[in-house]
């Protein structure tokens, strides 16, 4: 095989294989990717790690046609280095691969096409939906998903498309974000499925610069998406997802409204003095104002007050500090979640001005948290927010 490619397209194509080759493999095959011709002006690039799949397609000028495997992150680093302009591959007949840049050459190790791992067949994909929806979903329900490898069925989303609705959900057991939306979608159109995280979170990348759909399909183990020339394939994850409609509280009658960006530089600075045991961060909500406190026997106290919309009897909440962290920074567009670390991190390193420049950019968010009493589970939200109905569920802390 023989080609030559623009260093900034295969960059970029690289750039999205990387997430799914495996570094440390049991497998050594698996650290490389394959490249093979398509007719006279395209590779096609693949990387894998037997659960998730990632096939790019890029222009390119054949020579000879064939295929190649080359180790990939040695590949990437190389490419990432050089200059724009054209990189031309050889394949020799040992295997190796003869690569040339400018006034740069390489000889890197390759292996035998036999021994890469056979591809799942692509089927058809009858489904699709925005990026930005998909985008969206991923962004604000990820974070929930359970870290311990043992809780298989809790390890990714519950993705389900049915009657006009797209849903995903996920959980670890003390929270479950959810959230969904109305879609145009054909009557007959089905889906519900458990997509891994790391699925999740790769195919935010691929799609993320595309302002077009998303088109998926499933079969029996696995589910499609395609975008933009790039194809994800995913192993779905087996077993049954927990009861999450059960744990929706259906009776909470209180409710505290507040800045989102306020708030969430607040719990911040305040959860830097929370127990590093139990992550222990408490809420008084009272008429007009949110005390956030958190406090370690061994290290001190701290104590923050936010302003707030409550009319109601005083109530202390608990919460684990990271649950609020992680959902207070995913809340709200991707825009404003950006712009408002930009806030922190400028005022956190003293500048002023930078600061005032990171603000001018920030939209506010309001947040409601709704709950029944300091016992009970609180259900937070995005305050007038009717594109989405979003809801994160968080159990509570014992104070």
């Amino acid at each position: 095989m023989e080609f030559t490619i623009k260093q900034s397209v295969l960059k970029e194509e690289l750039g999205y294989i990387q997430g799914v080759v495996e570094r440390k493999s049991t497998i050594p095959v698996l650290s490389n990717i394959l490249i093979e011709s398509l007719g006279e002006g395209s590779i096609r690039i693949v990387g894998t790690d037997l659960d998730v799949t990632i096939r790019c397609d890029a222009e390119a000028e054949i020579k000879k046609a064939g295929s190649m495997c080359i180790q990939a992150r040695k590949l990437f680093d190389i490419v990432r280095t050089l200059n724009g302009g054209d990189v031309h591959f050889k394949k020799e007949e040992n295997e190796w691969v003869q690569m040339k840049a400018g006034r740069a050459s390489f000889r890197l190790a390759g292996v035998n096409r036999e021994q890469y791992p056979e591809i799942p067949i692509f089927k058809s994909a009858p489904m699709k939906l925005s990026a930005e929806v998909f985008n969206h979903f991923i962004q604000r329900t990820a974070f929930a998903i359970t870290q311990e490898q043992s809780r298989f069925t809790l390890s990714g989303a519950k993705f389900m498309i049915g009657d006009g609705i797209a849903r995903m959900v996920t959980t670890d057991g003390h929270r479950l974000a959810y959230i969904e939306r109305a879609v145009e979608a054909p009557a007959d159109t089905k889906i519900d499925s458990l997509i891994p995280k790391k699925a999740l979170l790769e195919l935010v990348k691929i799609s993320r610069d595309s302002a077009g759909d998303i088109q998926f399909g499933e079969d029996q183990n696995h589910i499609y998406f395609e975008t933009d020339g790039r194809l994800l394939i995913t192993r779905k994850l087996s077993g049954n997802f927990p009861n999450y409609e059960m744990v929706m509280p259906k009776d909470n009658d209180k409710k505290v409204v507040f800045d989102l960006a306020e708030m969430r530089s607040a719990v911040r600075r305040i959860a830097l003095m929370a127990d590093e045991r139990n992550r222990s961060i408490r809420m008084t909500v009272r008429e007009g104002e949110v005390e956030v406190i958190a406090q370690s026997s061994e290290e001190g106290e701290g104590s923050e007050v936010v302003p707030a919309e409550y009319i109601g009897e005083e109530v202390t909440l608990g919460f684990n500090h990271q649950y609020l962290q992680e959902f207070l920074s995913n809340v709200g567009s991707t825009e404003s979640t950006a712009s408002a670390q930009e806030t922190e991190d400028a005022e956190s390193d003293g500048s002023n001005a930078a600061a005032a420049r990171a603000k001018e950019t920030t939209s506010p968010t309001r947040i409601s948290f709704e709950f029944k009493d300091s016992n009970a589970a609180t259900q937070m939200r995005i305050a007038g927010d009717s594109a989405y109905d979003y809801k994160y569920i968080v159990m509570p802390l014992r104070i």
